[in-house]
């Protein structure tokens, strides 16, 4: 049961439900890395508007080597939109089940070798500092189009701006008072309780997410990630594992055929 919900999160058979499931648990990887990669590097890096403006800042104080700084993450943000576009696109192409799976991958493998080697990188960091920035925008820009491209632009989970907009928007309504006699009609304003919940529960899973890597990078540091890579890893290899058993059944199939009695092969005329 557990395989069957975790294969649902990345499966191209989409529903509301499982985007939201998905939205929730990448909201909690974003939070942590997000949390995690300050602590790190002095930066965050799972959202471009404070670079954006940074680089704004910058250019205003002709800063411009702290403008080219900024220009880079946010290149390298947009490259890891991009990559997730390229790998969705080609496995829609394809008709793979891992279409959604295969940016996961990508994540889980970045974030991997940041827990593995970041803990062995403190003796260049006027190096690799700026390495680890770019990584971590790279990564929050792959993972933000993933959800993006999955829910059709309706969960965001690397920034929560939009998600406390959407949750205000819903509160508005809520608490809005109706007359009673425009139950009926049309001006009658109604909240979409089960959005508001959702989006909500992104934002609280997003906050658990940054307490949770706060904490664990202060007492275990880089290492902290490595559990979340390896759940991304899970998550995606289920329907990897499902491609790859379609090809080698495809191939078997063929060899099958191929070696299978009563076909001779027919002699050429003389």
């Amino acid at each position: 049961m557990a395989i069957k919900f975790l294969q649902l999160l990345t499966s191209p058979q989409r529903s509301t439900k499982t985007n939201f499931q998905l939205g929730c648990l990448l909201a909690f990887v974003a939070g942590a890395v997000n949390a995690g990669g300050f602590l790190a590097i002095s930066r965050y890096t799972s959202h471009m508007s404070g670079i954006i403006s940074g680089i704004g800042d910058d250019l205003a104080l002709s800063n411009i080597l702290a403008v080219l700084g900024g220009i880079t993450l946010l290149v390298s943000f947009i490259m890891g939109s991009a990559t997730t576009a390229m790998l969705v696109n080609w496995g829609q192409r394809k008709r793979i089940h891992s279409q959604f799976a295969l940016p996961l991958l990508v994540e889980a493998f970045l974030l991997l070798c940041f827990g593995l080697l970041g803990a062995n990188l403190n003796l260049y960091t006027s190096l690799t500092v700026p390495t680890i920035a770019l990584m971590l925008c790279f990564v929050m820009g792959l993972q933000n189009a993933i959800i993006t491209k999955v829910s059709r632009a309706e969960i965001r989970t690397t920034h929560m701006t939009g998600v406390v907009t959407d949750i205000g928007i819903e509160l508005g309504k809520l608490f809005y008072w109706n007359r009673s006699e425009e139950a009926n009609k049309k001006g009658h304003v109604r909240a979409n309780k089960q959005k508001l919940k959702a989006h909500a529960l992104i934002l609280s899973m997003f906050l658990i997410g940054g307490i949770v890597g706060a904490l664990s990078f202060k007492k275990v540091g880089y290492g902290s990630v490595i559990p979340l890579s390896l759940v991304l890893v899970v998550i995606a290899g289920l329907q990897i594992y499902r491609d790859i058993r379609v090809i080698v059944k495809g191939r078997t199939s063929c060899a099958l055929v191929d070696s299978a009695p009563g076909q001779q092969e027919i002699p050429k005329p003389p």
